[in-house]
């Protein structure tokens, strides 16, 4: 990704609070997110929290901004579901706002999953920093679940999830620079994606397209 693509820092350097986990090495893993706000109001959100690189998935962190609704239900309710998918089309809504999508209760914290997710992890919070404009909560995963399995690596649906990372960061980069990314992720999710990642690329231009036009 070029340069001036790049999602800038605005928060400094990452604060832990004394009680987070020992240091281990992480990596991003792009998913989803359900937490549930004291009204009992599901949000679904796209996240891409930092996972152990190696070893199984038993704590992680999240990093949401404090304007966020995932930060405002955390802090109010230190519970929800992380989720692995491959449905970019439910990845594209949800980046681009309020997202309704079939939910099933989960087992062992007070919150929810989406049923057509391929893994998830139920978690509970552990330790908070928000200090920064970022947050950062360490979680601890207290039940893991499957339920299909992951379609595999196919380039439109990367596309389409580099398109939407790039749609939430419009007042951030230069337009120019995101519809000329835009064009490529085109190409690619006309040669090798489905009815979905097409719909889905086509909301995330259509979202660019509002922004060049104001």
């Amino acid at each position: 990704m070029p340069a001036s693509l790049r999602w800038p820092s605005r928060d400094g350097p990452d604060r832990l609070v004394p009680r987070a986990f020992s240091p281990w090495s992480p990596m991003i893993l792009e998913g989803v997110v359900t937490t549930v706000s004291p009204e009992g109001t599901v949000n679904v959100a796209p996240m891409g929290p930092l996972v152990p690189a190696d070893g199984p998935l038993e704590r992680f962190s999240l990093r949401p901004f404090r304007t966020a609704r995932t930060y405002a239900n955390l802090k109010a309710h230190g519970e929800g579901v992380l989720h692995v998918t491959d449905d970019v089309l439910l990845l594209a809504r949800a980046a681009l706002g309020p997202v309704e999508a079939p939910l099933q209760p989960a087992t062992h914290v007070r919150g929810w999953v989406l049923r057509d997710s391929c893994r998830y992890y139920e978690f509970r919070v552990t330790a908070c920093d928000d200090r920064q404009e970022r947050a950062r909560f360490e979680v601890e995963v207290v039940h893991a679940g499957w339920v299909r399995d992951f379609f595999g690596f196919n380039r439109a649906k990367h596309a389409v999830l580099e398109a939407a990372i790039l749609a939430t960061r419009l007042e951030l980069l230069p337009l120019a620079d995101v519809e000329a990314e835009f064009r490529k992720f085109a190409v690619v999710v006309e040669k090798t994606g489905g009815a979905p990642e097409r719909e889905a690329l086509a909301l995330l231009q259509a979202h660019l397209d509002r922004a060049l036009a104001r």
